[in-house]
């Protein structure tokens, strides 16, 4: 990726070289620059906002209460998971609070687990694809980031989107789960 980005940024300044506009790409280099921090700062506070709130939520014992609701669908999910089912419980509460950023260390950790305990290393198990699977569809309660970032740039409505995100990650997640339960199957009944 980098790769294609540095020749886009060469066949570009070539171009503006060729036209003599040179100046013109130093404007745009420069309100592009100028734009991204302004991005960063604006997306900031949502997320240290939400970051936060998941943090204070963790330590309340409020994700553990819900990774205790999750636990009957993980044992079907993951049965072999073993010490992994915390960090997956994590993962799946923080991806359904919309925190995905948050997610990401509890999802990591969650494969680095069933990776420890998996006998080939480095080939995916049954756990390690449904938890990928579950993990990119994964049912969003409220969308946080999403708002916060609609908010950010000054949306007039910017929880507009909660029910749609809401229906369409419980569609996405239902169709996920199921599939992981079909094609699991069989690799559960010869274990």
């Amino acid at each position: 990726m980098n790769t294609v980005i540095l020749f886009l940024l060469i066949a570009g300044i070539g171009v503006s070289l060729l036209s003599r506009n040179a100046e013109g790409v130093l404007s745009a280099l420069q309100q592009g620059a100028a734009d991204a921090i302004e991005t960063v700062l604006r997306l900031s506070g949502a997320y240290l906002l939400w970051m936060g709130l998941l943090n204070i939520a963790e330590k309340a014992g409020l994700i553990r209460a819900l990774s205790r609701l999750l636990s009957p669908a993980l044992k079907l999910l993951f049965p072999n998971a073993g010490a992994a089912k915390e960090a997956i419980s994590l993962n799946l509460a923080a991806n359904m609070l919309g925190m995905g950023n948050a997610a990401t260390p509890y999802g990591l950790t969650a494969m680095r687990l069933l990776d420890e305990s998996n006998p080939q290393k480095g080939v995916a198990t049954n756990e390690m694809c449904v938890l990928l699977v579950v993990n990119a569809s994964c049912l969003e309660l409220y969308p946080a980031a999403l708002v916060g970032m609609r908010t950010s740039f000054g949306s007039l409505h910017p929880s507009t989107v909660v029910l749609p995100t809401l229906l369409s990650s419980l569609a996405a997640t239902l169709a996920a789960v199921v599939l992981c339960l079909v094609c699991t199957r069989p690799c559960r009944s010869r274990s």
